[in-house]
């Protein structure tokens, strides 16, 4: 920030006269409200319903082009009457405008963390809530790749200031960029009559890189283009270029009614049409933008128009005035209602917290909102606000430091927990309770302890004596896939390969303890989403891959085929999530028949070469056909989390492809471990006691290594 007093003064301007404004009056615009309304809704419904309106998101698209029209304009309106900047002056008015309310939800959320959500959230929570603190929500998340589809990441309290951080970072930069254009300008002789076209022509370069960026972006990194304020500049520059040049375009009434109704449909069709798998932001998000910028610009001369018989509406102009506070309040009440009421969410729970973040919205404007900008003590001199946002964040990010100590605290005593249990009743304790034979009083009653910490994680290897670090040998871009790991049985061990995708990996826990027991040398090798089949990968449950992800795919299954054929192991074990990794060769077979052919394929060159290849099974599936939480959810009865048998375990192609024999001399070993998860009719998220998953579809590591000896009755004699 730059001192209170700091002013950008230029000589007194040539051209400023009484019309020196491009932008808008000082009374509110009911279109821009209703725009405002618009994009608030469309996110508030897609985030409640996603599958009722699929791309709602572009709500945030609507959002960026009217803070650019909005801001250019009052930033050139100050430039071209007076031919300078009062930094500090804008910056603090945006500091109360903006800060008070923020920073307020974010202690609400921190303290409704704390009470209702399991203590494993608590750290990246505490993370998000710091991040949005200090307005680089959107760089964090890209650097984590988040996006709101992954499926296997949960969504924090503060995940939506990415928007906001977006906002901040482009209210910081924005004026300095047209101070400069605007220096550039009249110091630029003959320019010097002129500077609305040369901050204009600017202006247009800077977004039309961003709009490059974007595209490119989306193409080769679409999780972080999401979210990175350069992909997203362009939006603010399209409405700064409206505020430049919007009042010297002059419609007739039925073109501006024509251009109005035009720019609603383009939001509302891309908000119904667009969804996760769409390409975004990229060019597609010129729609939506340029149907905001269409109605901006259909209103500028402030007619009647059609739409107003809507638009003008009461309950819409409320709406888009308390559109900021309702944005700010509907995401953490999503994210923790479903833990305070202890169940997933029913449609009258949507409905009421759609209504309670208006109710509450409404509320925050008129106690926060309005007090903070009017606030006369904190106005006086922006030197006062300044010191009022460090004082706010800091409490905030103290909070956010508390909430991650308590984790630490939690993390230990549930494990203690957890322990205890086991030690307990060993014998009916996880997978053990569905052993044939077993007398287990309830196998399917609560757990010891339902949520699960670092212990649950499939991930992390538990014998770092024997497992070296991943090796530069199979690495595909920046991502080690392969790692060695010695158990001491010397020359003559047995040579093992564990290799896959991530449902690959989860098995590592039970396949190494195996390995330490029977002393074999095991070289594990994944790779997230990526089939292990000869197979045309385009997709992750409906999230289409990237060509470079598709191209890694391809370079590493090929890459682990050929070293397994030449080093020709004892045995390999691979597993994969074919239920979900969608593939297309184009020939209109179904995804079963090319998977079943495409592993049969795969495997054959090595049980032709002498290789047993053991086929695990993938395990009954969890967050695509119940409510990944169900277990916390309903911890005292997790028996209501059961599924139907056929519905959660349907036909797996890996062990359909494995069932036909092999005509070499290897043999091909199906393990299906479905009774170890289900009995004839369900399947179970909580087993003797243990949570069966650890996340939306992957094993509880816990739960794994309680399968050890199954797996051991399967190898045995290979």
């Amino acid at each position: 920030m730059t001192s209170p007093r700091t002013e950008l003064r230029t000589h007194p301007p040539r051209h400023a006269a009484a019309r020196a404004s491009a932008g808008t009056p000082t009374a509110p615009r009911t279109d821009v409200q209703a725009l405002r309304a618009i994009a608030v809704g469309a996110v508030v419904l897609n985030h409640l319903w996603p599958n009722r309106l699929p791309g709602g998101y572009v709500g945030v698209d609507v959002f960026f082009v009217i803070s650019g029209f909005l801001i250019t304009s009052h930033l050139l309106k100050e430039l071209l009457a007076t031919g300078r900047v009062r930094l500090a002056t804008f910056y603090a008015r945006r500091v109360r405008r903006l800060l008070p309310a923020a920073l307020l939800v974010l202690t609400v959320s921190a303290v409704a963390v704390w009470a209702f959500l399991p203590y494993t959230a608590w750290t990246r929570s505490a993370q998000e809530i710091a991040a949005s603190a200090f307005y680089v929500e959107n760089w964090a998340l890209a650097a984590q790749s988040v996006n709101y589809s992954a499926l296997n990441e949960d969504a924090t309290v503060a995940q939506h200031y990415w928007s906001l951080s977006v906002e901040e970072q482009f209210y910081l930069l924005w004026p300095l960029l047209l101070v400069g254009l605007y220096l550039l300008a009249v110091r630029g002789g003959r320019l010097a009559t002129r500077p609305r076209r040369v901050v204009a022509a600017g202006v247009a370069v800077v977004g039309a890189l961003s709009l490059v960026l974007s595209v490119v972006m989306t193409v080769r990194s679409p999780s972080e283009a999401y979210f990175v304020t350069p992909v997203r500049f362009w939006e603010f520059a399209l409405g700064g270029l409206l505020a430049l040049g919007a009042t010297r375009v002059r419609l007739t009434a039925p073109w501006a009614n024509l251009l109005a109704i035009a720019g609603f449909a383009a939001i509302a069709v891309t908000a119904a049409a667009y969804g996760p798998s769409t390409p975004f932001p990229g060019w597609l998000a010129a729609v939506p933008a340029l149907g905001t910028a269409a109605v901006i610009l259909a209103g500028t001369e402030r007619r009647p128009l059609l739409h107003d018989r809507v638009t003008a509406l009461r309950p819409v102009q409320v709406l888009g005035d308390v559109s900021y506070s309702v944005y700010l309040w509907h995401w953490p009440l999503i994210v923790v209602a479903p833990f305070a009421l202890s169940r997933s969410l029913t449609t009258v729970d949507k409905l009421g917290i759609a209504v309670a973040s208006v109710a509450l919205a409404w509320v925050t404007k008129a106690l926060v909102e309005d007090t903070g900008r009017s606030w006369r003590w904190a106005s006086v001199r922006p030197r006062r606000s300044f010191a009022v946002m460090v004082v706010g964040m800091a409490v905030v990010g103290a909070l956010a430091l508390g909430l991650h100590a308590a984790s630490g605290r939690e993390a230990t005593a549930a494990e203690q927990r957890a322990q205890e249990a086991a030690a307990a009743d060993a014998a009916c304790y996880g997978p053990a309770a569905l052993t044939p034979g077993a007398a287990c009083d309830d196998p399917f009653g609560p757990a010891a302890n339902p949520v699960l910490g670092d212990e649950s994680t499939y991930y992390v290897l538990d014998h770092p004596d024997a497992c070296g670090e991943p090796q530069s040998r199979l690495q595909v871009g920046d991502t080690r896939t392969t790692t060695h790991c010695d158990f001491g049985g010397g020359d003559d061990a047995p040579r093992v390969w564990l290799m896959g995708d991530s449902h690959a990996q989860q098995w590592q826990a039970p396949v190494l303890a195996r390995a330490a027991a029977e002393g074999w040398d095991v070289t594990l090798s994944f790779l997230g989403a990526c089939p292990p089949a000869e197979v045309e990968y385009v997709g992750y449950r409906g999230n289409p891959a990237t060509a470079e992800k598709r191209a890694q795919c391809d370079e590493w299954r090929d890459a682990v085929h050929a070293e397994i054929a030449a080093e020709r192991p004892d045995m390999v074990l691979t597993s994969s999530f074919a239920r979900a990794e969608q593939v297309d060769d184009g020939s209109g077979r179904s995804e079963s028949e090319q998977y079943v052919e495409g592993f049969r394929s795969y495997w054959e060159p090595w049980t032709a070469a002498g290789i047993d290849v053991v086929v695990l099974g993938d395990p009954p599936m969890n967050g695509m056909v119940r409510d990944k939480d169900c277990a916390i959810l309903n911890a005292e009865a997790p028996v209501e989390c059961a599924v139907e048998r056929a519905v959660a375990q349907p036909a797996d192609p890996m062990l359909e492809a494995a069932s036909e024999p092999t005509q070499g001399p290897g043999r091909l070993v199906p393990v299906d471990l479905s009774d170890r998860f289900c009995d004839a009719e369900r399947c179970y998220a909580v087993v003797g006691g243990l949570p069966v998953y650890a996340d939306r579809d992957h094993l509880n590591k816990q739960y794994a290594l309680g399968l050890e000896p199954d797996l051991a009755a399967a190898v045995a004699g290979l």
